[in-house]
Parts: C-alpha cells; sequence; structure tokens
C-alpha cells in the first residue's frame, strides 16, 4: 500500500490518498456528481441510483456499469434541503432521505418515497413523504455537546426504516443513536432502539452511511476509512449482533455505501480538489480474511 500525502496540519486527513489492496477503483464519477451523498443498486434497472446533498438538483441519477449518466429522474414537488442517503424496499422502490441535519436545526426531516415503475421517467412525484422529528430533541439547536440528530444513512427492513446518526457534538465520544421510523406516509416520532459507540476520532469512526444487504443477514455501517459489520442479529436487533470493525487502509470522504449482493459492495467518496470522486467496489469475505 502506497500513501501520498500533503501534511497541512488542518487538512492532512483529507489530503491522504491512499492506493488500497481492499478497495477496487471500478470508476470515476461523472464530473457533474460532485457531491454524491448515497447510492443504491437496483438490479431492476440495472443501474446505481445516486444523489447530492443540500445546494443540488432535486433529481436521481442512474449510472450505468462504467459510470456514466444513463438516467436523470427529477423528484417533483420537492426540494433537496439536504437529500443525505437513498435506499430502496424489497420490492425495488427507491427512498430518498431528506435528513442531513448538520447544524441540528431542523424540523422539516422527510423521506420519499419513489414508485420503481417511475425509474423510466424524466420526471416523478413522489408516492408519498414520510415526516418525522426525533423525541429526545428538545431545543433547535441543542446544546453544542448534545449534536447527536444530523444522519447521513439508513435502510428499508420489513416495513420500516431505520437511522444510523451522524454524532457533531463538541468533544466528539463516537456516541451514535438507532432510530425506527414506519414506513408509512405522515408524521410520526421516530423511536430510539439503541445507543452506542463507534469510537472516540471524529474523522474515522463519524457515520455516513448504512446499508443492510440483500438476503437481510448483514448490516454495514460506513465511516471514512472502515466499516462496522453487524451479523447474527434477530429481528431487526442488528446492534445486538456480531460486531466486526472492518478496516479499508483507505481514507478519503466517503459518503455513500450499498450492497449489490451478500459480499459485496460499492462504496463511493467525494471528490476533494483532485482526490476522490470515484465508485469502489469491496468483499466482505476478503476484508474478514484481513482484519
Amino acid at each position: 500500500m502506497k500513501k501520498y500525502c500533503s501534511y497541512v496540519v488542518v487538512f492532512a486527513l483529507f489530503a491522504c490518498q491512499q492506493e488500497s489492496e481492499s478497495l477496487t477503483t471500478l470508476y470515476a464519477l461523472p464530473n457533474k456528481l460532485k457531491e454524491v451523498s448515497g447510492i443504491i443498486y437496483s438490479p431492476e434497472t440495472d443501474l446505481l441510483w445516486t444523489l447530492e446533498d443540500r445546494g443540488n438538483a432535486n433529481a436521481i441519477y442512474g449510472l450505468d456499469s462504467n459510470g456514466k449518466i444513463a438516467k436523470i429522474i427529477t423528484i417533483e414537488n420537492t426540494e433537496n434541503i439536504d437529500w443525505e442517503d437513498i435506499t430502496k424496499d424489497a420490492e425495488g422502490n427507491l427512498y430518498i432521505g431528506d435528513f442531513g441535519n448538520n447544524d441540528n436545526e431542523r424540523q422539516d426531516l422527510s423521506i420519499y418515497k419513489i414508485d420503481k415503475n417511475a425509474l423510466t421517467s424524466k420526471g416523478t412525484n413522489p408516492v408519498y413523504k414520510v415526516s418525522f422529528a426525533y423525541p429526545e430533541q428538545k431545543d433547535f439547536p441543542p446544546k453544542k455537546s448534545e449534536m447527536f440528530y444530523d444522519v447521513e444513512g439508513f435502510f428499508e427492513f420489513k416495513n420500516n426504516f431505520y437511522l444510523f446518526t451522524k454524532n457533531r457534538s463538541k468533544g466528539f465520544d463516537g456516541t451514535a443513536f438507532l432510530y425506527k421510523i414506519p414506513n408509512t406516509p405522515g408524521f410520526h416520532q421516530a423511536v430510539l432502539m439503541w445507543e452506542f459507540k463507534t469510537c472516540d476520532a471524529y474523522n474515522s469512526c463519524a457515520i455516513t452511511s448504512a446499508t443492510i444487504s440483500p438476503d437481510e443477514t448483514k448490516v454495514a455501517i460506513l465511516t471514512h476509512d472502515k466499516l462496522f459489520l453487524f451479523e447474527n442479529f434477530q429481528g431487526d436487533n442488528f446492534l445486538k449482533g456480531t460486531k466486526t470493525i472492518l478496516e479499508l487502509d483507505h481514507f478519503s470522504q466517503k459518503e455513500a455505501a450499498c450492497f449489490t449482493d451478500n459480499d459485496r459492495l460499492f462504496i463511493a467518496d467525494e471528490r476533494n480538489k483532485s482526490l476522490g470522486g470515484n465508485v469502489y467496489d469491496v468483499s466482505i469475505k476478503m476484508l474478514k480474511s484481513k482484519s
């Protein structure tokens, strides 16, 4: 493994790009997509669907196997306040998570359902909107030591959404929450299922994506340089399963992950100057053999 680093104190971690034996670069993301925040593979369309976060279009993009944009769908009557992830259900319908909340101020958190039959169109309205709030949050924003309510990763499982929070608190200690929200239209109070800790280094342990395998036996949580893998759980007690920390041996602004089969994942990172902006392929079995 080789490293190419620029040792400027503030940007040292993000300026350090590595060639990793763990990740295989599939392709560079199109120049149009500079701030990819979520990905999900759809076998029905044979496309990797992606989106960008706040300040970008209210659209999703279907990438072919060469990383070219094969489809652009405008999600009509919506605003990209801060779209942070995209996932799907067992039937192949897509869901957009508009729940980015860097400053923990938002009171308009939502998830949009996109009908799988609309994935051939140029534009579509959401089937419905799921709105929600965190009952544990009393102030908007909360104290700087209680900035727990940003989310960048979620997935759908048995008609519920599972959201993994990104800790932005002063004195980061790796604390993250797992919330559950029913996949039904209307407003819901998110249910706090578990609290857990990753580690106390923000750049390595803040959660940026979450995904579940097609056979629903593995949950993977992404950070900038590792995966937290949970297996052998019962029902939706994901965090009570066997946990394995899988090092990627590669640091970049990784923002998105999805399973493509029960062993392999695609991971995408944002472009930072001349670094990143790629989609990578990784095998869970291979990572386990190295851990």
